[in-house]
């Protein structure tokens, strides 16, 4: 009997859907002349803007919010054209995000989400780029801590405070993103 209750609780286990899943998907422009082109010397290696903080920016997520979405409806409320994440703290529920995951272009993006996965938010970085958003996590756990590309569902746990230091509209932020540009 003890053994036959040992079989059945293994077999209900494996019947069990996993959490966390990883998917790869390539970042190609859809044109392999693009994806494949080497680095111009007509580009810099590195350039600069300059330009002034205007204000800060101070948000407060509660239990439940998605993180991602809750950024872009505020950055579209606060008119944020161009802003720098400054800092980030508080707990997720669960996460996705992603890493890039070779070291050629085209690249390669790995998504992993765990919707079930507790985190503490360690920081945050990224910039609001003519009103894109590109915000990188760091959460961690008691294992490890790991990070990556916000994407949506990662969920606030306890609280998340996001701090936003915003740039002047005039700074042209449309390249800092592009890896065609190179």
């Amino acid at each position: 009997m003890k053994n036959l209750f040992l079989v059945l609780l293994l077999a209900s286990c494996l019947a069990l859907p996993a959490q966390e899943t990883r998917r790869e998907v390539t970042h190609a422009t859809g044109n392999p002349a693009i994806d494949s082109k080497p680095n111009s010397p007509d580009v810099p290696d590195v350039f600069a803007v300059s330009g002034h903080l205007e204000r800060i920016v101070v948000l407060r997520f509660k239990y439940g919010t998605d993180l991602l979405a809750g950024l872009e409806k505020m950055i579209a409320q606060e008119k944020i054209k161009n802003a720098v994440i400054l800092s980030a703290f508080g707990s997720v529920r669960g996460y996705q995000l992603h890493q890039v995951s070779n070291r050629d272009m085209p690249a390669k993006l790995m998504y992993e989400k765990n919707p079930t996965a507790p985190a503490d938010i360690i920081g945050m970085s990224g910039m609001v780029m003519n009103g894109r958003l590109h915000p990188h996590i760091t959460l961690a756990n008691p294992g490890k801590a790991f990070g990556g590309h916000l994407e949506p569902d990662t969920q606030v746990f306890t609280f998340a405070v996001v701090t936003l230091g915003v740039l002047d509209d005039s700074i042209d932020m449309n390249r800092f993103d592009d890896s065609s540009y190179r």
